[in-house]
This record gives C-alpha cells, structure tokens and sequence, in this order.
C-alpha cells in the first residue's frame, strides 16, 4: 500500500483507488512523436474527445520503490523489449461524483501528484484487446512523492512537468499545453463512470516517451510537488 505526506498538513494520505483511468494522446506534441512509439491505436490526428484506459491497482508503487521488468517478457521472442516511461499530472478525486460539469468540475479534486506511467509497448502493439495488460503490469505506475491538496497547488493547467533517465531530461513541457484541460477531462469521464473519493485520473504525458532497462533511474518532476524517483529492475 502506498502512503503519500501532505503538503502543508501533519498527515498521509493511503492511497487506495477504486479505478485508475489514464488519458493518451493528450498532448500535441507527443501525437506528433507517434509514429516513434509504434503503438497500436497511436496516429498523428489530433482526438476529438479524451482518449481513456485503464490502469489496474496493482501498478502503484511509490517514490524510491523500483520499477520491476517482468522475467516472462523473455519468453515472446520479442525483437525488442520495450517498457517505456512517462510523466503524467495525477489528479486524485475527493468526492463520489458523476456526469459533473466543467464549471463545477474542480470542486471534486482531492489533490494532484506525480505519476509515472510505464508501458510496457510490446504488449500495448499486440494485444488484440488493446492496451489493458501493456500498462497494467504490476509496479508500472509509481506516484508521488507527495499528495499537494487543490487549494494548495496554484493553477494546475500551468505547471512544468519534466522527465529525467539517468539525471538527463528527456521530457520538458508545461500542464498548459494538454489538448483537453483538466474540467473538460473531469466531466467527460464522470459522464462515462462515476468517480469515487481516491479515484486517480493520469492526464496524458508530453513529448519524449522512451524506453528504460535494468539499472536505470526515473525521475518525474512537476512544479509545486516534486519529484518522483524510481529505479528500475528486472524480475
């Protein structure tokens, strides 16, 4: 179970969602890195609507815990074995919520954090059901290192997010460049599920998505929170 400190209060806060739901393609310049990634469903139009998936529970890990590659990735016979990192906003929901509007949307974030939501590529490209099992894999997806409440984070639609491998940036972008902005995000999953206290919506990553490998080090950093470290391992 994974405990996050909270900025500003002498508590923590156990993380323990019902349901993580994670944005692609939601900003412009990581469609246009498409193409790179080879992923199934990935295209250089830009989406009308949030484009959601799932992240199972059982990916959570927190800051300073390792990044674990599954030994049974060997067993495919893969040309290349691709697990890649991403930095991603993580809005934690406060409230039980549904079909909300924009107007009223923020109303019903706890806090934000930091999130890293590996994927493992391989399994995204060919899985005939999509991207389910290529990111849900146990350890792909470390958040924190801290839980900053809403009223404390400033204007989340315009925060740096950066991604480092190995203490070299890879990713540099701001919130404010997402496609859909975090009411539009909020309303349109509440229409489709209701959203309970601790639910975790990913908001999309940036450009310069990349792979990572045994021995590396992530680090995710987005202002007014931190930053997110984690090694990686293989199984």
């Amino acid at each position: 179970m994974v405990t996050l400190p909270v900025f500003g209060k002498k508590e923590v806060y156990v993380v323990n969602p019902s349901k993580i739901i994670a944005l692609g393609l939601n900003y412009r310049d990581h469609i246009a890195e498409s193409h790179s990634v080879r992923v199934r469903g990935f295209t250089d139009e830009v989406p009308r609507e949030p484009i959601l998936f799932p992240k199972t529970p059982n990916v959570l890990i927190g800051h300073e815990e390792p990044i674990i590659i599954p030994k049974f990735l060997k067993t495919y016979g893969f040309e290349e074995i691709r697990n890649d990192y991403e930095a991603e906003l993580a809005i934690v929901i406060g409230d039980r919520c549904k079909n909300v509007q924009e107007d009223q949307a923020m109303q019903h974030v706890l806090g934000y954090t930091c999130m890293n939501d590996v994927s493992q590529r391989n399994l995204q490209t060919g899985d005939r059901s999509g991207w389910f099992r290529g990111k849900s894999l146990d350890t792909f997806g470390p958040i924190g290192p801290r839980l900053v409440p809403a009223e404390a984070i400033g204007d989340a639609q315009n925060l740096n997010i950066r991604c480092r491998l190995n203490g070299r940036t890879v990713q540099d972008s701001n919130t404010r460049h997402m496609i859909f902005p975090i009411p539009r995000i909020i309303a349109f999953i509440s229409m489709n599920f209701t959203l309970m206290p601790g639910d975790i919506i990913a908001t999309g990553t940036p450009s310069g998505v990349g792979p990572i490998k045994h021995g590396d080090a992530v680090e995710i950093e987005i202002e007014g929170i931190g930053i997110l470290r984690n090694p990686v391992v293989e199984e």
